[in-house]
C-alpha cells in the first residue's frame, strides 16, 4: 500500500511525424523514473499514451547542456531516439529551460547537436554511425554475406517467414534494414517482432523495411525495439537512408516518407543529420505511483 502523500509529476505530450512522446522536466522536478512507471505512463488505455517517454536532466557531461534520456512503452531504457531529439529541443525551448540554439544533448553514448530551425521543424547531428555485427551486437557466425556497394549484407533465416537480407548499422541505437518491393505489403507485422527479437541480436533491434522511391526519396516503416511499429523512426530514417548510400542505392539528402509524415536525412559519409517536425500537443499533471498502482491490478486481474 502506498502513503497518502500522491507524488504528481507535471508532463507535457508531444509528437514528431506522429511518434509521440511523454515528456518529464526532470530538472525542475524529482523524477525517479523505473520501468513499472514508465509503462504505465505509456499505457494507451490506463495511462496517458505514448511509443516512449523522455527524461530530461541536468546534464553530467561538462559540454552538454542537458541530458536527456529515452524509454521505450515497454519500460526499457534506450541508447537514442532522433524523433524524440527534436521534441527535446522544442520541450526545453518551450519550457523555459534554456534559450540556447543550437543545443548540446547528452545521451547514454556520448553528445548530440541539435538545431531549432524554424517555428515548426528541428534539425538534429545524430552522432556516430558504425555499421556492421560489432555496431549492433549481431551473431553473424555461419551466417551468408554479400557486398552491395560498399555495404555487406546479412542474410537472417526467419523461421517459416524465408529470408531477410540486412544492412546493420548503430545510430547510439541498433538498426537493421532490409530493402522491400513496397512498404504497403511488406510483411512488419510478422517478421519485425521476429526481427526484434531475434537470438542473434543480443540487445535486440530496430527492424526497418525501406522502399526506394528513387535516389532521393524513400518509404519506410520501423518495427522498434520494444515499442512496435510507430508512425515514425527518427534514427531508423537515418539507418535506413545511410545504409541505402552505402549500397549505391540513394544519394544525400534524401527525402523520407512515413506513416506519419516526413523527415530529411543527410550524410556525407561522416555527419549525419535528419531535420522533422516537433510539436507540442497538451500538458497535465499525473500521480505517477496511483497510476502505476493502477495497472498494476489491472495485469493482475488478466493472469
Amino acid at each position: 500500500m502506498r502513503d497518502n502523500a500522491a507524488m504528481i509529476w507535471n508532463f507535457v505530450k508531444m509528437h514528431g511525424a506522429g511518434n509521440d512522446f511523454v515528456v518529464l522536466d526532470g530538472v525542475r522536478q524529482d523524477i525517479q523514473m523505473t520501468p513499472e512507471r514508465a509503462r504505465a505512463l505509456a499505457d494507451r488505455h490506463f495511462g496517458v499514451g505514448a511509443d516512449q517517454l523522455l527524461l530530461v536532466e541536468a546534464p553530467h557531461h561538462p559540454d552538454a547542456d542537458f541530458r536527456y534520456r529515452i524509454f521505450n512503452a515497454d519500460g526499457s531504457e534506450v541508447e537514442h531516439c532522433g524523433n524524440g531529439a527534436r521534441c527535446f529541443v522544442r520541450f526545453v525551448h518551450e519550457q523555459g529551460l534554456s534559450r540556447r540554439n543550437p543545443l548540446r544533448a547528452e545521451i547514454s553514448t556520448g553528445l548530440i547537436t541539435l538545431d531549432s530551425t524554424d517555428p515548426d521543424g528541428v534539425s538534429a547531428e545524430m552522432g556516430q554511425t558504425r555499421f556492421g555485427p560489432q555496431a549492433v551486437a549481431f551473431d553473424s557466425n555461419g551466417l551468408q554475406t554479400a557486398q552491395i556497394g560498399n555495404d555487406t549484407v546479412y542474410t537472417l533465416p526467419l523461421a517459416g517467414h524465408g529470408d531477410a537480407v540486412l544492412s546493420l548499422v548503430g545510430i547510439s541505437n541498433p538498426h537493421a534494414v532490409q530493402v522491400v518491393d513496397d512498404v504497403r505489403t511488406a510483411p512488419v507485422a510478422a517478421t519485425g517482432p521476429i526481427i526484434e527479437s531475434h537470438p542473434r541480436f543480443a540487445n535486440r533491434v530496430n527492424a526497418g523495411f525501406m522502399q526506394i522511391v528513387d535516389r532521393h526519396n524513400i518509404a519506410l516503416r520501423v518495427y522498434e525495439r520494444g515499442a512496435g511499429e510507430t508512425l515514425a523512426c527518427g534514427t531508423g530514417a537515418c539507418a535506413a537512408v545511410a545504409a541505402g548510400i552505402r549500397r549505391g542505392l540513394l544519394e544525400s539528402p534524401v527525402r523520407v516518407q512515413t506513416h506519419g509524415g516526413v523527415l530529411t536525412v543527410a550524410w556525407d559519409g561522416e555527419v549525419l543529420r535528419m531535420s522533422g517536425p516537433a510539436a507540442t500537443v497538451f500538458s497535465g499533471q499525473v500521480d505517477i505511483d496511483a497510476l502505476t498502482e493502477q495497472l498494476s491490478s489491472k495485469v493482475a486481474l488478466n493472469r
